[in-house]
C-alpha cells in the first residue's frame, strides 16, 4: 500500500490547486472519489466472489465426503440385514437343531367382521339376554349405578 499521511496529502491538494484552478477542483475531487467509490466496490465484488467460490469448493468436499460416509453404512446395514435374515432362516426352518424351540404358524385373519356380526343379533335376543343395544359413556354409567345420597339401602 502507498503510505499517504497528512503532510502528504495537503501538498498534492497545494498542487492540484494551483494546477487545476479552483473553479474545477471541486468537480474533479467529485469524480475521483466516485471512481474510488466504485474500484472499492469491485474489489469487494471480487474478494467476495473468491471467499464464495473456496466456500463452495470445500461444500462439495464435504458433501462427497458425506455421501461417501451414508453408502459405507448403507453398505454395512445391508451386509447385516442379509446375515441377519440368513442366520433367521437356519433357526426358523429347522426347529430339530435348537432343542426347546416350536415353530408357530403364521398368523391368519379370521376374514369376520364383528360389526356385522354384532348388528346381525335381533333385538328381541337383545332385550332377552340383557346386551346392550345403545352406547353409553363411562361417566353416564358410573352416574347410573351411583347410589343416590337421600335414600338409605
Amino acid at each position: 500500500m502507498i503510505d499517504l499521511g497528512i503532510s502528504k496529502l495537503a501538498l498534492i491538494g497545494a498542487v492540484a490547486l494551483i494546477v487545476i484552478g479552483p473553479e474545477k477542483l471541486p468537480r474533479l475531487a467529485r469524480t475521483v472519489g466516485t471512481l474510488l467509490g466504485k474500484a472499492q466496490r469491485y474489489v469487494a465484488d471480487v474478494k467476495a466472489e473468491v471467499n464464495r467460490s473456496m466456500e463452495l469448493d470445500e461444500f462439495r468436499k464435504m458433501k462427497e465426503s458425506v455421501e461417501d460416509a451414508a453408502r459405507d453404512v448403507e453398505h454395512s446395514i445391508k451386509t447385516s440385514a442379509s446375515d441377519f435374515e440368513k442366520s433367521w432362516s437356519d433357526v426358523t426352518h429347522s426347529p430339530d437343531t435348537s432343542p426347546g424351540f416350536e415353530v408357530f404358524p403364521e398368523y391368519r385373519h379370521p376374514k369376520k367382521n364383528w360389526r356385522l356380526k354384532q348388528g346381525a343379533t335381533p333385538q328381541w335376543f337383545k332385550a332377552r339376554t340383557g346386551m346392550r343395544t345403545r352406547t353409553q359413556s363411562g361417566a353416564a354409567r358410573v352416574a347410573r349405578f351411583r347410589p343416590r345420597p337421600g335414600r338409605k339401602p
